[in-house]
């Protein structure tokens, strides 16, 4: 688990250094990690280039199938409502994220997409707060509120 934390934060790095918002995916399986996205939304010109999304892409891309049944989700930020629903469109089995996101959570924060008895499966979630996750995002707001 700590490695795969680790792993999460340094994607997040990835997108800071590229003065993308500072969001890191990881995706394992039997706790393997499978494939690693960050951010890519500036660099790229894709406004659906959040973390999540390259992340999915890469291991259905890596595994040959869209269905990601058996994959858990590593984020360090909780996914907005677009990501939620690549996560359960994929059918990622459990997320766990790192930060809360106050301002567009889908999970817990503003929304509670996964708690919704209607849909037509589930997935699961655990928030682990993770203070690193946290202070890579205020650094990177901090810094654009100074420019």
């Amino acid at each position: 688990m700590d490695l795969i934390i680790k792993e999460v934060l340094e994607e997040a790095k990835k997108a800071y250094k590229k003065d993308e918002v500072p969001v890191g995916a990881v995706i394992a399986k039997n706790g393997e990690i499978i494939t690693k996205g960050h951010n890519q939304r500036i660099t790229k010109n894709n406004a659906i280039l959040h973390a999540e999304i390259d992340a999915i892409q890469k291991a259905s891309k890596k595994l040959k199938n869209w269905r990601l049944d058996d994959c858990e989700m590593w984020v360090s930020l909780e996914p907005c409502l677009m990501c939620v629903g690549a996560i359960l469109q994929s059918r990622i089995k459990k997320v766990y994220f790192l930060a809360k996101n106050e301002k567009e959570g889908a999970i817990i924060s503003q929304y509670h997409i996964l708690d919704d008895n209607k849909l037509p499966f589930r997935v699961d979630y655990e928030f682990i707060p993770v203070e690193e996750a946290s202070i890579i995002l205020k650094e990177f707001f901090k810094s654009k509120r100074g420019k």
